[in-house]
């Protein structure tokens, strides 16, 4: 009885989220917090679990809210909120940590279908998978792999707008990976991930896919709207050369620059030359 009186206090508060504005904000960024901070103190996943629907519960009825697009909670370390440049997606993102090691992942996906009509969500879930995460293939919202969106950018081609999102996905307690993806509508406004437009000399491929030591911290991020920039990664033990569990971030930088369509690789780049 608790968990539903609970429940229907949570619902109350995000219906009128887009009408009372930033003290209702507050509220319900409280109660995420609170929610986030009990999953952490858990000791039993079933509960984990019980807590963590109620994170899907608030986020499920704030993503069809009017002002979503705009709206961003504040303070709040544990999701993921990006917004495109052009306003016309937003992503959310959390995961979530069992006890036994699984790493689940849950993602918002909204597109602004435009001026009177009503946005288009998409929800994504995902039970990390040992098998690695493919550049060869594309995916869609059934098989997602998960991972935490932290930026995002537009570009087009032939006239269609694509979108170049960087993420990172805590993989493991040995490996950690970070993605540069990109996130396409089909004309029926289904979503694609992925697109071969990475080309690394002779290969081209729909993603690039940076593993490495989950105890080394690498950057990635945008260098501008048409490059995408990220530490060198070399092995740092000779008996596991070929082992990304051994591999970590070098004093040097690669990156992808947008030419043609084509996100073209660049080895060595130099940062500070912005041409």
């Amino acid at each position: 009885m608790k968990w539903l009186i609970c429940n229907i206090l949570i619902v109350t508060f995000i219906s009128v989220l887009s009408v009372k504005g930033q003290a209702y904000d507050q509220n319900v960024s409280s109660i995420l917090e609170t929610l986030y901070n009990r999953i952490n103190k858990s000791k039993d996943d079933t509960e984990r679990l019980r807590i963590n629907d109620s994170i899907i519960l608030i986020i499920d009825s704030y993503s069809l809210s009017d002002s979503v697009i705009d709206h961003r909670f504040n303070n709040l370390r544990f999701l993921g909120q990006i917004t495109s440049p052009d306003k016309r997606v937003k992503i959310i993102t959390w995961n979530l940590i069992l006890l036994d090691g699984t790493n689940r992942y849950f993602c918002y996906l909204i597109r602004d279908e435009g001026t009177g009509k009503q946005n288009k969500v998409f929800r994504l879930t995902a039970i990390i998978r040992p098998e690695t995460i493919r550049t060869d293939i594309l995916y869609s919202r059934n098989d997602w792999y998960g991972a935490l969106y932290y930026d995002i950018r537009p570009f087009k081609t032939n006239k269609q707008t694509y979108y170049i999102l960087l993420g990172i996905d805590y993989y493991n307690l040995y490996m950690a990976r970070k993605i540069i993806e990109v996130l396409s509508f089909t004309p029926e406004g289904e979503i694609i991930f992925g697109k071969n437009c990475f080309v690394n000399g002779d290969k081209v491929r729909s993603r690039e896919v940076l593993e490495y030591s989950s105890d080394g911290v690498v950057s990635l991020r945008f260098n501008s709207g048409n490059s995408v920039v990220f530490d060198h990664l070399v092995s740092f033990s000779s008996d596991n050369k070929n082992n990304r569990e051994f591999f970590g971030a070098e004093y040097s930088y690669d990156a992808y620059i947008l030419k043609k369509g084509m996100w073209r690789f660049v080895s060595n780049y130099d940062i500070k030359n912005k041409k």
